[in-house]
């Protein structure tokens, strides 16, 4: 394990950031309505990129802003828009962002939620800035009821898009699975970014007991429950979807500054190095792994030289207590070897399956260990969901 300290949040960030983010526009989030969308269109909401800001930047209809905002209102009622979520489950909060809105940000916010048996059809295509809800896209979203779903942010006053108070972060509790949320401004304004942080709520009665599936997949319901760095990228971004756009789109850690001034290898070429990185994640389903893929996509000249991964079973109370601990608990589990050492490449799909894969039985939670540091873009864990006794937590401790 690694010597030094686990990174804390700060007293500034909620517990809920160690999630996903349910509704990016890379996990399938999208906008399917919005009653206005004047200056900068809905879907800029969701984009998985930071807010920009780039001042000479204007367009016909005025200042361009990378977000969503609203023509001052002139009629009555107030602007809302409608997001289908990319990964429907369950929420635990919210960052309302509002970067670089400063004299024109919205007011007030409020958040409704709703499980819709069948998606809706219509959606928002193409620029859509200087443009409203047409009164037949109005009646297409009022069969939706979205007037009625269930209220889970009531209505809260925003900060302003400076840079120490722009990030908006809203608690939840809610213990429902959710696929479409409504986004209420107060009257009018912009918000740049929407952020929906959960775990991802699969029906897993509609799996086969024989099917192999991806069992920490962010679709799936994995989610990452510890770490011991994440100084360039988190490591949630491992169980993303698809390959990884670059970078920034995977698990990158600092360079240890235990390394020894000169590198050596043993007989089968792997770094002889005091200190090592991990990121422990909790699968969505319990299951037996038999096929591992370990992603170093764009990693070129920060790969990690080696990695392994350990697995054990863990009870949500057993994992509540860990979190607390930052994994550091008297009460360890026991982590059983799943993957051994493996030397890795730079920029580089590994699969490993067969003898390679240990075979460990039913597990929980997952370790992956990369040493010394650096960066991993996807891990995919192949397996049959088990039945287990073992209860799902609904919530995750703060950290």
């Amino acid at each position: 394990m690694a010597n030094r300290p686990v990174q804390k949040a700060t007293s500034s960030q909620p517990h809920f950031l160690q999630f996903n983010n349910l509704a990016c526009e890379t996990a399938g989030g999208k906008v399917i309505f919005a009653t206005d969308e004047w200056f900068a269109p809905g879907r800029n909401l969701l984009k998985r990129d930071p807010p920009e800001f780039i001042a000479s930047a204007f367009t016909e209809y005025g200042k361009w802003m990378d977000g969503w905002e609203t023509r001052r209102k002139r009629i009555p009622g107030h602007d809302w828009c409608i997001v289908q979520l990319g990964v429907p489950g369950i929420i635990h909060g919210f960052d309302v962002d509002t970067s670089f809105f400063t004299g024109n940000y919205a007011p007030y916010a409020s958040i409704q939620a709703a499980c819709l048996d069948q998606m809706p059809s219509f959606t928002l295509e193409g620029d859509r800035t200087g443009m409203a809800a047409s009164p037949s896209q109005f009646e297409a979203v009022a069969k939706l009821n979205s007037d009625s779903w269930e209220e889970i942010v009531p209505m809260t006053k925003l900060k302003p898009g400076y840079s120490e108070s722009c990030h908006n972060y809203l608690s939840v509790t809610y213990p429902h699975r959710v696929t479409h949320i409504r986004l209420n401004i107060y009257p009018d304004g912009g918000v740049a970014r929407l952020k929906v942080y959960g775990i991802g709520k699969k029906d897993w009665s509609t799996v086969p007991s024989q099917d192999l599936v991806d069992l920490v997949a962010l679709v799936n319901g994995g989610v990452c429950v510890g770490y011991s760095d994440a100084h360039y990228g988190h490591p949630r971004n491992m169980i993303g979807l698809g390959r990884a756009d670059n970078m920034g789109d995977g698990w990158e850690t600092a360079r240890r500054l235990d390394r020894p001034k000169i590198l050596r290898v043993d007989e089968k070429g792997i770094l002889q190095v005091p200190g090592c990185e991990w990121a422990i994640l909790r699968l969505g389903h319990p299951g037996i792994i038999s096929k591992i893929e370990l992603d170093t996509n764009h990693f070129k000249g920060n790969f990690p030289d080696s990695c392994k991964i350990e697995a054990c079973n863990v009870t949500p109370d057993e994992e509540n207590d860990l979190i607390l601990n930052q994994w550091r608990s008297d009460k360890i589990p026991k982590w059983r070897i799943l993957l051994p050492p493996q030397k890795l490449k730079a920029h580089y799909r590994h699969l490993f399956s067969g003898e390679s894969v240990v075979h460990c039985g039913p597990v929980t939670h997952v370790r992956l260990v990369i040493a010394p540091d650096g960066g991993v873009s996807r891990l995919r864990l192949w397996g049959r969901p088990v039945s287990s006794n073992l209860t799902r937590p609904q919530q995750i401790s703060k950290l």
